[in-house]
């Protein structure tokens, strides 16, 4: 399956850029590890079609060692036109490009 659907609390990475991630399950994150073995950069990125609140764009998980887990960042536009603010749980869809 490269295809995934979770819910997760969009928050705000602290600092002055105010990127905001949702944490993508840890279950869900090591099934994509596992999938993408091999085809991902050095880093350890993941290019996604990722769908939020009915609004979908490419982009690509980012591995968080000290979650355990891929992060999904959520880009300004996206979060205006779905109406998100930090705090808000989220539902989402992955697509993982393979």
């Amino acid at each position: 399956m490269n295809s995934y659907r979770f819910t997760a609390r969009l928050w705000v990475h602290p600092g002055e850029a105010g990127w905001h991630f949702l944490t993508v399950p840890a279950e869900i994150s090591a099934d994509i590890a596992e999938r993408t073995t091999g085809a991902r950069p050095s880093f350890g990125s993941v290019r996604v079609v990722a769908v939020v609140g009915g609004k979908n764009w490419r982009t690509s998980l980012f591995p968080d060692a000290q979650a355990g887990a891929y992060l999904l960042p959520v880009k300004k536009s996206i979060r205006a036109a779905a109406q998100l603010q930090a705090d808000d749980v989220v539902e989402i869809e992955l697509e993982v490009e393979t």
